[in-house]
């Protein structure tokens, strides 16, 4: 059987933050987009996919490149946000209508079509989207690495999902340091 390669998944970074406590979640936000940024740029060096499942915000006559420019032109953290992780033309994306990035998506097509065996999620927020898409991935039998500095969330309620998803082993849960490359055996999973 052949060895599945990992893949970055990064989930609802591209936001305006005008939603309830939105703007609480704005700066927890963008400490983990700095770390998903540079774990996008270890996931790049390495030649392992990077995708890109954002929320449409219920607005159905928008793409996935008009949602990064309209954060991108914002000012702020959606701006901020939006410059640090803007997709590279070597990266995918899918919109996403729910929580689950596998609810009504194409995202397990692109998984097979990509020979991905393990989803590294990072973005926000812990409790909603990456809870949803993790359980989606762990029950569709693929193996799930959370990398904590680049999940967003409200401090407890991050604790609980994290917690949750470690307890349950529907998730691996580890912590990011300087040196990513001490990462790469539980990416890899050959840990």
């Amino acid at each position: 059987m052949a060895i599945k390669r990992p893949a970055l998944l990064l989930v609802d970074f591209f936001s305006l933050f005008d939603f309830p406590g939105g703007q609480a979640l704005a700066p927890r936000a963008l400490a983990a987009a700095r770390h998903a940024s540079r774990l996008r740029t270890y996931f790049d060096a390495q030649d392992w996919p990077v995708i890109y499942a954002n929320d449409n915000f219920s607005n159905w006559r928008s793409d996935f490149r008009q949602q990064v420019t309209l954060c991108r032109r914002a000012k702020g953290i959606p701006g901020q946000i939006a410059s640090l992780l803007s997709p590279g033309t070597q990266h995918y994306f899918i919109l996403k209508p729910k929580h689950s990035a596998f609810l009504a998506t194409p995202l397990p097509v692109l998984l097979s079509k990509l020979g991905v065996g393990r989803l590294v999620l990072a973005g926000m927020t812990a409790d909603s989207c990456i809870l949803a898409t993790a359980l989606d991935a762990n029950a569709r039998e693929f193996d799930v690495v959370l990398v904590k500095q680049t999940i967003a969330g409200m401090p407890s309620r991050k604790r609980a999902a994290l917690d949750v998803l470690a307890q349950s082993k529907a998730a691996a849960v580890v912590s990011m340091g300087n040196d990513l490359e001490k990462l790469r055996p539980v990416l890899e999973g050959s840990r």
